[in-house]
């Protein structure tokens, strides 16, 4: 076993990938996690035409691929006068993406919550934006946690889309390593191993959170 391929080139390499992966993940899964909220929201209980703007938005962002939208970001955008670095293009790419997919698992939560309580905040002199701030948009947050907390799951693996537009993360130093080297076998199962534990890790800690912010009996027969 040629340990020093690992220790001298792979290893080190990875670790770099590594830091701008997360890098990637945190601000994406966070802001794309808000942007979710905002868009389930609005698709909700927005007005006529703000729903349908929100609807629009989400069928357009998870009806296409997201390395499609990702060119278009980083290669398309130029050729209006807006120009992004990859990093940038990367993030802005996740979050757009992912606040799509968490929008839909916003929405079916709210839509879970029975009309009585709006009613009954407003009979006591709650402002609609008060009910919706303070009484049902955190139950729907909390009933779609195991959904949305898939979706950060699948913000993690495609993360390694990013060095298609030259963002280079775990996946783009591996491919380097793997083209450099031609130990193509090595370098991924390597690379696959780096992607495990992520996900473990993310699966913990989402698994925590929801154990936080349980309440006893709410959603429970």
């Amino acid at each position: 076993m040629d340990t020093a391929f690992y220790t001298t080139q792979l290893i080190p390499a990875l670790n770099r990938g590594l830091v701008m992966s997360i890098k990637l993940i945190i601000p994406s899964g966070l802001i794309g996690l808000m942007l979710g909220i905002v868009i389930g929201t609005l698709r909700t209980f927005g007005h006529t035409t703000v729903r349908k703007a929100a609807n629009t938005y989400a069928a357009v962002f998870r009806g296409t691929p997201l390395v499609v939208q990702l060119f278009l970001l980083y290669f398309g955008l130029p050729n209006i006068g807006i120009y992004l670095d990859a990093y940038t293009a990367a993030v802005v790419g996740f979050i757009l993406c992912s606040g799509a997919y968490h929008s839909e698992y916003i929405r079916g939560s709210l839509l879970s919550i029975k009309k009585g309580q709006f009613l009954a905040a407003q009979s006591m002199g709650f402002s609609t934006f008060k009910t919706m701030c303070n009484i049902i948009v955190p139950q729907a947050v909390r009933r779609a946690l195991p959904g949305c907390g898939n979706e950060i799951i699948y913000l993690i693996k495609y993360s390694s889309l990013a060095y298609i537009i030259t963002c280079i993360e775990l996946t783009g130093e591996g491919k380097i390593i793997a083209t450099r080297t031609f130990r193509f076998t090595e370098v991924f199962l390597v690379l696959g191993f780096y992607y495990l534990v992520l996900v473990t890790m993310a699966s913990l800690g989402l698994q925590k959170l929801e154990k936080r912010l349980t309440i006893p009996g709410f959603g429970k027969a």
